[in-house]
């Protein structure tokens, strides 16, 4: 099985960094199709990441001192919109807009709670294009990427969505200023803030994230059945009861960074083979085994 990334690359309707589309590790639908609101004719926004080169991610392995001289470009990450492949969809073709991280950027993304990154951590298996056993194992493991900072990163988001939401005028004749000429404001942008603040509220409660549990709720916001009023209404009030689950919450109150750069090595390690001259021994364990052989060592002088 191919990558869209792959396949799209091979049809030459693309043209990623050479080495991508055989490093792609996990492609995933996002944006309406995830969140269960799409229609026939919605776009495809596809999210990933992909393994890099290994002197991409281990510098000083390519004699690279980091700070020291001219710094070498190294892969972060490949965007490319408005991509249309004709043979898809029955032959109706199908349009993509590609955000492709390296492995790295991606988990430090997700890691700092970015909303759009979670989100594809947690998107319905159906939305799973592509997945390694790289990606499985991330996705096995995406709840711990949760904490409470999560709150911050959600509540900045849904406020921005708000603000564009009642303040961004779209373009005249174009169909998102019909949409605002109509309600008076734009349901686009009101339908994220609903979802943001329903999402960030069942990450506090449980620890879990399902993106499809308030879908109905979401397409009535989209349909332009909630007034400006309630939306703000909804948002003033949610920000209170949410600001004190956030006290409340048995979620953890940071990343346990300690696990997350474990999982990165072994995702690594799974991709590259041996890691030996890229990354240092563990000190922990380096001290445990020291420990370990001066307990013996006291025993023996007994």
């Amino acid at each position: 099985m191919s990558s869209t990334i792959q396949r799209l690359a091979q049809q030459k309707l693309i043209q990623p960094p050479k080495f991508l589309p055989n490093a792609i590790q996990m492609e995933v639908i996002m944006g309406s199709v995830a969140y269960g609101v799409s229609n026939d004719s919605s776009d495809w926004d596809i999210y990933g990441f992909c393994i890099p080169n290994r002197d991409d991610v281990f510098p000083h392995t390519r004699g690279e001192i980091l700070g020291f001289g001219t710094p070498i470009k190294r892969f972060e990450h490949y965007q490319q919109h408005h991509i249309i492949e004709p043979q898809a969809n029955a032959g109706k073709g199908q349009e993509y807009d590609f955000c492709i991280y390296s492995i790295v950027k991606y988990f430090q993304l997700c890691m700092e709670n970015n909303p759009n990154m979670i989100d594809s951590l947690f998107v319905p298996r159906r939305c799973i294009l592509y997945s390694t056993q790289v990606g499985e194992m991330v996705r096995e493991q995406r709840k711990l990427f949760l904490h409470k900072g999560a709150w911050h990163k959600f509540k900045g988001y849904s406020y921005a969505q708000l603000h564009k939401a009642e303040h961004s005028v779209p373009q005249e004749g174009s169909t998102r200023r019909a949409d605002y000429d109509q309600h008076g404001y734009s349901t686009k942008f009101a339908y994220h803030v609903v979802r943001l603040i329903s999402e960030i509220e069942m990450i506090l409660l449980e620890g879990d994230l399902d993106l499809t549990r308030n879908r109905e709720q979401l397409k009535a916001v989209r349909r332009g059945e909630w007034s400006k009023e309630q939306l703000r209404e909804f948002f003033n009030h949610k920000e209170k009861q949410l600001e004190a689950l956030y006290l409340s919450s048995s979620l953890r109150q940071k990343p346990d960074e300690r696990a997350i750069r474990q999982l990165l090595l072994n995702c690594l390690e799974h991709h590259y083979g041996s890691l030996e001259g890229c990354v240092a021994a563990d000190k922990d364990k380096g001290s445990e085994a020291l420990q370990k052989l001066a307990a013996i060592e006291s025993i023996i002088n007994q």
